[in-house]
């Protein structure tokens, strides 16, 4: 009975969330805002801290994020990125691998140190304050993406520097996460050689998988074996959704296998196949992905000293992706208005930050206030990210439609 009623929640909480999702989407659109804000508002507003935890049935709040529901969100992000990955070929990837690599490397490294230091001033522990930093650092891509994708600027030099910078801040981010959680709470034992043999492996990982993954996913996923209407988008699904797996299962984040295998059959005989197939699965996943994140957003413990805190983790989360990914992408693009965009997309943080949140708290290490201000920054930089990224190109825009017309 326990699971049957597990199972009418999770179909309950999936039903509310699309609806609300889909009709803020709708709203958002008629108001001329980033769709993806929709979704996420949708979220907060009908989720298990607000009005969902005020509508109850049996007994029980109508809406509870079970984890059935948070891996319904995982498969959302995993579909998202599977869709970014066919809109970069491996070719384009090494292209720009010099500019992302560095974008990525800063966008990491500069949010870390900066909140390690702060957050130390402020008198948290020396572990503390790593968890804190370790959530500042990865770049939640798929706000992103979605916002490129409104524009039809998946494929400018920006979008495409974004994407691959994102990825390399997010394997350096989870190799961060696996070094600092590592420690439990020993940090006068670090060993800088181990921190870098285990990033290194974790980049290494990544290096094999692209490369397995180009060379064997086109052999697997072609039409000369597939025959049978729905073969060829169901042995597409699978390679990607095994590839994730494989990537959890070494220690990276899900997502990069999936845009691994994306890259894979980017160029391939079935492209045009997977990405209408995706595109349409991507109309469920995409939307529910944002609604949970909107739904993790708890305002009832919220005081006064975490506003204060949150303002200065936000402050920070902002200031170091601007600083750590738009100066270098300036340089590398030669632009300042791309170098700008780029800086802006890479500031919404995303699951990374919820999942060191989450093992911060579990492991008593982070007190719930400080938790709190995570989740916090986590939504604030999903809000601002896709508003901000929109005006500049509201902005490229009207620069665009104000210039006068050259005469032939």
């Amino acid at each position: 009975m326990a699971a049957e009623t597990q199972f009418i929640q999770t179909i309950i909480g999936v039903g509310i969330l699309l609806v609300a999702a889909k009709l803020f989407a709708e709203l958002f659109l008629r108001l001329k805002l980033p769709i993806v804000l929709g979704e996420l508002l949708a979220g907060m507003i009908v989720g298990p801290f607000a009005l969902g935890h005020l509508i109850v049935f049996n007994g029980e709040p109508l809406l509870k994020l079970n984890d059935e529901i948070k891996v319904l969100g995982e498969i959302g992000a995993i579909v998202i990125l599977f869709m970014a990955g066919l809109e970069m070929t491996p070719k384009e990837f090494l292209k720009g691998g010099k500019a992302s690599f560095t974008v990525g490397t800063m966008g990491v490294i500069v949010p870390f140190f900066a909140g390690l230091v702060v957050f130390q001033f402020f008198g948290f522990d020396a572990f503390q304050s790593m968890l804190i930093a370790t959530a500042l650092t990865a770049t939640s891509i798929a706000i992103s993406v979605q916002v490129l994708s409104e524009f039809g600027k998946l494929k400018s030099p920006e979008a495409r520097l974004i994407i691959g910078a994102a990825i390399v801040d997010d394997i350096l981010a989870i190799a961060v996460l696996s070094v600092v959680t590592s420690f439990a709470g020993s940090v006068d034992q670090i060993d800088v050689v181990d921190i870098t043999i285990t990033i290194l492996q974790v980049l290494g990982f990544f290096a094999v998988m692209l490369i397995v993954s180009v060379l064997v996913i086109p052999k697997i996923v072609t039409p000369n074996l597939w025959k049978a209407k729905g073969s060829v988008e169901g042995i597409a699904t699978a390679a990607f959704f095994g590839a994730a797996a494989l990537a959890g299962s070494i220690g990276l984040s899900p997502i990069v296998g999936a845009f691994a295998v994306g890259m894979a059959l980017s160029t391939t005989k079935v492209f045009e196949k997977v990405e209408v197939f995706t595109h349409k699965i991507g109309l469920i996943f995409a939307p529910l992905f944002f609604a949970i994140i909107g739904a993790h957003v708890d305002f009832r413990g919220i005081n006064l000293e975490i506003l204060m805190l949150s303002g200065i983790i936000i402050g920070i989360a902002i200031v170091t992706k601007l600083a750590g990914c738009g100066l270098p992408a300036w340089m590398f693009l030669k632009s300042r208005s791309q170098g700008m965009k780029v800086g802006i997309g890479m500031i919404s943080r995303g699951e990374v930050g919820l999942i060191v949140a989450g093992v911060g708290l579990s492991s008593g290490v982070l007190a719930s206030n400080v938790y709190s201000t995570i989740v916090l920054m986590v939504a604030a930089t999903t809000i601002i990210t896709p508003i901000w990224l929109k005006m500049e190109y509201r902005k490229e825009i009207n620069r665009e439609g104000s210039q006068p017309k050259s005469e032939n």
